[in-house]
């Protein structure tokens, strides 16, 4: 008996040893899911279970779309992953079995196109076990403005996936991960990966930048991290197979200095140790093998620190991670300097040798600071410090990283483009209730100024026509001074007449009734809509007279429409063009707020391009739609006292008549030039991507040569007939701006000409346009021409194909350098969609026929476009008008 109670005693023990063996395992055992499949893949050498597979360990709510593609040519060592997805278009959650503790959540995207699903359209939420990772999110969105912001810092690298990765604990057996698509979207994932955390990465108080060292209470265990940035400084890319631990990556620094030169490169890869036994799981050993020091003495003459920049999200609070290895000195104060984070000084005398403890040994000294609301950069520099013996020493690091924290459950930010400041809605409702609060605090000493309101409005109701109420969200189209004509049947006029008859009184044109409105758009028949935005919908009417026109109806709820409705009135009541889409009138009651327009019978530049059934335009076609375009652009320019900056240049705000004269649209992102002793306008960034100049991105500031750049972009959009971003092609051609420069570079742009002009153009025409748009797209904005250059060569470039057609038919035959009308002849004939050259250009006409003329109205110069690029003849041929398309 007691032999066998022995075994049983045993059998006990054995079966209790290999349970907690089995939890053991569980909780170092990573989840790694590959969405949309139920197939099983080894990608890094990890297997990923299909979301679909037996023994995936998870549930999913909903089956959601298996999306897959084969077009999938990415360089990433997840091609495997990034092949599939799955797509939902209502809530959707994954739930993990596990055990509670500490893990990495990363979420993969690669957007990829899909039956009717347009990944550019995509918008949804994510939340993990109650916090809030993203919101609103749009994946091509964050990754354009990534890549946007690595060019802008001089990098060449572009990547088209995006992994978020996050740092949170888990309390209950079971993470759950949910997934939320937008009002009228969806959204879609294309792998998820839970990776156990068992060492304590993070402590809960940390040393606050000018705080006096003092450490401060973060309370981390409760909160959600997310890895903004990881960094090896020095050093090459290391992939998450060299991060056996926990599969980070890490990547390299040099694409966030500011300036290259400040640091060079060293490594040491002998006899690195952990400085403590409890950080083996912060980074690997290949981190500290490699750093940055301060080594050019020039820089060091200079006072000069090295620095990197990064774009974060404004309003949270961030941990700084640097990560220090001493490869070279072998004693104390041989290396001391100072860690500046945000312009602020971290620690002043710093001495790696010291902290860590001796050479060669792998330390890391966290930082935590506050971005404010107004800021969306953090910078982290590092500079010599003065010794106390007064010689300078320089400055190392080995690795960076930077986690943002969440806040009330909450790491999400949306991204709204060109916004530079969080929290602006927050603050508008504290001053809103602060605003109400001084006013009923004041209400005794007010009342008279209330009662002068009161008795100017009942006035100003009496004149408006039955307008029944207004909504306090819209700001009336007369606050911007503008005059405006009222209707023949209106009730009451709007504002007096300028007596004097000025053109800005009639500019604005017509105000109509919003029965007029309903009856032109048949009640805002859906079937008439052209076109939608952000400010609301656009529909096709027909007014009592038989006039055809858009009719422009804002959202009330957009006060992104809002503010560039308020800007397009204020731009067009002093604008009056044959190259710029005319205002017809307005209409605002009952909250609405409706412009109305000319319509433009033959759309969008873009829709004649691609993406419709509409027969594709002829080169000379195409050259004749970018003269007139860039005839509107060279107005908005040179017609007012500081010019006008359209910031939204792209083919769908390029609209067409009936007789395809070309004409600029949309002014709500509209800016007014620099004043005269500026030479830019600092402001937000806004604008569409892929064309968006990267110059704008990276300095905030403003300029004529903004618009230039987005030009040139719709020029290459020209050639090509495709998208200006479409991430279901391979990575080298999503970009068209990046893929069209290196065909251009290489003087081979006819490759990749729109099949259908193929032996239908002058080549040396084609030539000449790729040089123009090359010229445009110039890094630097000093570099690139101006909208005159441009209009003057295009004319050109029209002049040369001209005399092709002319040549190939018979007529002459001249060579395309010497033949061709002048532009004075040009303009004799009549034709419709040409003006006079001084119309146009604005120049002297003494500089006629000279590479200098088009330099006048905005400072430019030969030196800066280039001889090759300022040529230009005075022809002596003309080409015949049977011989136009």
């Amino acid at each position: 008996m007691k032999v066998q109670g022995m075994e049983i005693l045993g059998m006990i023990v054995f079966v209790m040893f290999f349970v907690f063996v089995k939890i053991g395992e569980a909780q170092t055992m990573p989840f790694l899911v590959n969405c949309g499949t139920n197939l099983i893949v080894n990608v890094d050498g990890r297997r990923w279970v299909g979301d679909l597979a037996p023994d995936s360990n998870l549930t999913l709510s909903s089956l959601g779309i298996a999306a897959s593609t084969a077009t999938f040519s990415g360089d990433s060592a997840f091609v495997p992953l990034y092949k599939t997805a799955r797509i939902f278009t209502d809530s959707l959650n994954y739930t993990f079995r596990g055990t509670p503790g500490s893990y990495f959540l990363r979420l993969h995207f690669y957007p990829f196109s899909f039956e009717n699903y347009n990944v550019n359209e995509s918008s949804f939420a994510v939340e993990a076990s109650g916090l809030q990772l993203v919101s609103e999110f749009n994946v091509p969105e964050e990754i354009s403005l990534k890549n946007l912001y690595l060019q802008s810092s001089g990098s060449n690298s572009s990547s088209f996936a995006l992994i978020k990765e996050y740092f949170l604990n888990v309390d209950s057996g079971a993470l759950v991960i949910d997934f939320n698509p937008s009002k009228g979207s969806f959204g879609f994932v294309n792998a998820i990966e839970i990776v156990p955390v068992v060492d304590k990465l993070f402590v809960d108080s940390e040393s606050k930048v000018s705080g006096n060292g003092a450490n401060t209470p973060l309370n981390l265990s409760k909160r959600g991290i997310q890895t903004m940035y990881r960094l090896n400084v020095g050093g090459s890319e290391i992939k998450p197979d060299k991060d056996l631990d926990l599969w980070r990556q890490w990547e390299v620094d040099s694409s966030y200095m500011f300036t290259a030169d400040a640091g060079s490169e060293i490594s040491n890869s002998s006899n690195i140790t952990y400085a403590s036994s409890n950080d083996t799981s912060v980074a690997p050993l290949l981190v500290y093998q490699t750093a940055r020091i301060m080594s050019n003495t020039e820089v060091l003459g200079k006072r000069l620190n090295m620095s990197w920049k990064f774009e974060v999200d404004p309003d949270f609070e961030y941990l700084i991670r640097l990560h220090f290895c001493e490869l070279f000195f072998g004693k104390a104060t041989q290396r001391v300097f100072r860690i500046y984070i945000n312009n602020r000084t971290a620690a002043d005398n710093f001495d790696v040798f010291v902290r860590a403890g001796g050479m060669n040994k792998a330390y890391h000294q966290d930082y935590y600071d506050v971005v404010s609301p107004k800021i969306s950069t953090l910078w982290v520099q590092l500079g010599p410090a003065s010794t106390a013996g007064g010689s300078e020493t320089d400055a190392l690091l080995n690795g960076l990283e930077i986690f943002k924290l969440s806040r009330n459950g909450n790491l999400a930010y949306v991204k709204k483009y060109g916004q530079t400041s969080g929290g602006n809605r927050t603050s508008r409702s504290r001053i809103l209730w602060v605003g109400i609060g001084a006013g009923v605090a004041s209400i005794v000493i007010l009342a008279g100024l209330f009662l002068l309101i009161f008795c100017f409005c009942k006035k100003r109701r009496n004149k408006l026509s039955d307008a029944k109420s207004s909504s306090p969200t819209w700001r009336p189209l007369f606050l911007h001074g503008v005059i405006v004509n009222s209707t023949a049947n209106a009730k009451g006029s709007v504002g007096n007449q300028n007596p004097n008859g000025s053109v800005a009184s009639t500019r604005v044109g017509r105000r109509f009734t919003l029965a007029e409105i309903r009856a032109a758009t048949s009640k805002f028949d859906e079937s008439l809509v052209i076109g939608v935005g952000g400010f609301g919908k656009v529909y096709k009417g027909e007014i009592e007279d038989g006039t055809l026109a858009a009719i422009k109806r804002a959202n009330p709820q957009s006060e992104q429409g809002l503010a560039e409705f308020e800007t397009e009135i204020e731009m067009l009541s002093k604008l009056r063009h044959r190259h710029l889409v005319s205002m017809i009138g307005f209409c605002e009651e009952q909250n609405e707020m409706i412009l109305v327009y000319e319509y433009m019978a033959n759309g969008t530049l873009r829709s004649h391009l691609f993406g419709s059934d509409l027969p594709p335009l002829s080169w000379k076609q195409r050259l004749e739609v970018c003269i007139g375009a860039a005839r509107g652009l060279h107005y908005l320019h040179t017609g007012a006292e500081r010019g006008i900056i359209h910031r939204d240049v792209k083919t769908t705000n390029i609209l067409l008549d009936e007789n395809f004269v070309a004409k600029m649209a949309d002014f709500g992102l509209s800016k007014n030039g620099p004043a005269l002793e500026h030479t830019h306008v600092s402001t937000a960034v806004k604008g569409s991507f892929g064309y968006l100049d990267p110059e704008y991105f990276r300095r905030q500031q403003l300029t004529e040569k903004s618009d230039v750049y987005s030009f040139g972009v719709v020029l290459f959009e020209v050639i090509c007939a495709r998208a200006v971003i479409n991430p279901s092609l391979p990575k080298d051609q999503i970009n068209l701006a990046e893929w069209a420069m290196r065909w251009q570079r290489q003087r081979s742009l006819e490759t990749i000409i729109d099949p259908y002009l193929k032996g239908n153009y002058s080549p040396e025409s084609f030539i000449k346009f790729g040089e123009i748009a090359e010229k445009c797209l110039a890094d630097e904005g000093k570099t690139r021409p101006t909208m005159g250059e441009v209009l003057w060569h295009l004319e050109y470039v029209l002049q040369i194909h001209e005399a092709w057609m002319c040549a190939n038919a018979g007529e002459n035959s001249l060579s395309s350098s010497e033949v061709v009308g002048s532009l004075e002849d040009r303009e004799a004939e009549g034709g419709k969609d040409t003006a006079s050259l001084d119309e146009v250009t604005g120049l002297d006409p003494k500089m006629k026929g000279g590479g200098e003329s088009a330099s006048r109205e905005t400072g430019g110069s030969n030196d800066v476009v280039g001889v090759e690029f300022s040529q230009l003849v005075n022809p002596r041929g003309r080409c015949h008008e049977a011989f136009n398309e």
